[in-house]
């Protein structure tokens, strides 16, 4: 009885209100404090080719996205976004028009793929802008998205190669070939437009977030691949991973 007192004495001081929520940027979204606005370029990027995200539902609710970094620092119009699980759908307006145009090139890793910078750059040889298609999720989500859509099987795949490490340092990657979705959009936008200073003007939102973390507490990850051989990875991966990363499961 005597709690039941106490309960009833402490109630009335409880507050009614929720906490008050972290001010938060009205461009990224995210709380003031962490908001890597300040890294954009001071004025927005226009080159000539267009990314086209495909983005997985499920990557809205990732709280250290890269795709906005690439949204925000190109003009608008020459970054656009289309979510789903299966592409295109009927409320994709003019997607359906980009995935058939002649120009449009999709970074996707299927048996055709051809790496990137065999192309002509916009410009040599009469080359017109492209559109550079990207899916936006984990490898079973693109790898899902891919093969629901088949408006994607005839769009001509390539591939990145001979590129660094990713400079997202505070997140963990699978391989050490993995890249965040805005490196992965600059690389390959730098080289179809042939403007590799593209490359230092559109990381800088990453870099930007990733120095600030690790001045506050953060700690530099490395990659699943990187881990599993070094033996310091603590999960346990299945088959299927070990064959990707061409690494054997211990056998007890």
């Amino acid at each position: 009885m005597a709690n039941d007192d106490m309960v009833w004495e402490e109630l009335p001081k409880i507050d009614a209100d929720p906490p008050r929520m972290r001010d938060k940027c009205i461009q990224c979204r995210r709380p003031i404090p962490v908001c890597w606005c300040l890294g954009l370029p001071n004025t927005r990027l226009s080159p000539n080719s267009r990314v086209i995200i495909l983005q997985h539902p499920a990557e809205v609710k990732r709280c250290l996205r890269t795709a906005p970094m690439l949204t925000y620092a190109l003009e608008p119009g020459k970054c656009l976004t289309f979510r789903g699980k299966k592409f295109p759908l009927p409320h994709h307006e003019g997607l359906a028009d980009i995935l058939k145009d002649p120009n449009t090139v999709m970074l996707y890793p299927t048996n055709d793929s051809v790496a990137l910078d065999t192309l002509d750059p916009v410009g040599i040889n009469g080359q017109k802008p492209y559109n550079l298609v990207i899916l936006d999720g984990t490898w079973p989500q693109a790898k899902a998205m891919f093969h629901g859509s088949p408006m994607l099987y005839s769009i001509r795949s390539c591939k990145l190669v001979g590129l660094p490490t990713s400079e997202y340092v505070i997140r963990t990657q699978p391989t050490e070939g993995c890249l965040s979705t805005l490196e992965t959009g600059t690389f390959a936008l730098s080289i179809l437009e042939g403007n590799s200073q593209l490359k230092d003007e559109l990381l800088r939102p990453l870099q930007y977030l990733c120095r600030f973390q690790l001045q506050n507490g953060a700690v530099t990850h490395q990659s699943k691949e990187w881990r599993i051989k070094q033996n310091t990875y603590p999960k346990l991966i299945g088959k299927r991973l070990a064959k990707q990363l061409r690494v054997l499961p211990e056998v007890s």
